[in-house]
């Protein structure tokens, strides 16, 4: 497959994001795999979004979003009753957290021809009835006897949603051993693991099938694992404006950065999995430098490719 052909294909949701400002409210396109899947657009390259909304205003804003992102609509994707939203709350540091009204399916594409990189993650693969649909295909991919594309996997979870840390744990190891590329926050590995210190998990799931395991610290940077290699990357400097789709343009960066190396797609996973550490640094320096400016202006904002040439 030739990479500048190649696609993302990213599963997930897409909602309305109600932000408040000053005495009035906003109303923007958000979700963590829209994000993603906006980021990548922006960045350059060819993407799909299959996720579920609404045939309402809602949904057709986030339609013009995608659009205006260069990222492709799975046409299976409008078929929710209504276009879900998620009512954000920031704190004085500007941390964003979220309540949400969320209606999720997920429909199975029939081909995959092209696709280099397969993502998902947060609240696709932690409500029903989608939930364990997104697993099965995900799973399903890895156990394949065709090649598969690389698959990546982002957790970032929101406890007020997806259960308790014992029900939802065993899922998300389930998809961190069918995944190739796994990207989650210190916070994740806190809330799944209470016990436990949050690098010694990555480490450890970076041991049970994924060629590299990332923990994203905040403002503290990046800890990166990759076979017996460990990469720490400190966090970009920048003035922030909210932490909204930061970690969402960290995902897509760290994809990108892969990408621009050649490590993503069927073709490439032996040099995926024989990947250096100049060549983990490459890719959390290009997500590091893609989420500061995201949390350096307000709302899931991701920078453009040439905002980081």
């Amino acid at each position: 497959m030739a990479m500048a052909k190649a696609r993302a294909l990213v599963i997930g949701e897409a909602l309305i994001d109600i932000v408040p400002k000053g005495d009035t409210t906003l109303e923007l396109p958000g979700g963590s795999p829209l994000n993603v899947a906006v980021a990548l657009g922006r960045l350059g390259r060819r993407v799909e979004l299959v996720a579920w909304l609404g045939r309402d205003p809602r949904g057709q804003a986030i339609e013009e979003h995608l659009r205006a992102s260069h990222v492709t609509l799975a046409a299976a994707s409008l078929g929710a009753a209504r276009t879900s939203t998620a009512t954000v709350r920031l704190d004085a540091t500007g941390s964003a957290d979220y309540v949400f009204d969320l209606d999720w399916d997920f429909t199975p594409p029939s081909a995959l021809r092209d696709v280099a990189v397969v993502h998902t993650g947060s609240l696709a693969v932690g409500i029903d009835p989608g939930a364990p649909r997104v697993v099965d295909f995900f799973q399903g991919l890895k156990q394949s006897s065709a090649p598969a594309p690389t698959l990546t996997f982002d957790p970032n979870l929101r406890p007020s949603l997806v259960g308790e840390p014992a029900v939802l744990a065993p899922r998300i190891e389930r998809l961190v051993a069918a995944a190739d590329v796994v990207k989650a926050s210190d916070e994740d590995l806190r809330y799944l693991y209470p016990v436990a210190d949050p690098a010694a998990i990555a480490r450890a799931w970076a041991s049970a099938g994924p060629a590299l395991v990332v923990m994203t610290r905040g403002a503290g940077g990046a800890l990166a694992f990759a076979g017996e290699i460990s990469v720490d990357a400190p966090a970009k400097p920048a003035d922030v404006a909210d932490t909204v789709g930061a970690g969402d343009t960290f995902m897509a960066g760290l994809i990108d950065g892969l990408w621009s190396q050649q490590l993503l797609g069927a073709a490439a996973r032996p040099a995926l999995r024989a990947m250096t550490e100049s060549q983990v640094l490459v890719a959390l320096e290009r997500a590091g430098a893609a989420a500061a400016v995201t949390v350096s202006r307000p709302g899931a904002n991701p920078p453009w490719a040439a905002e980081l040439a």
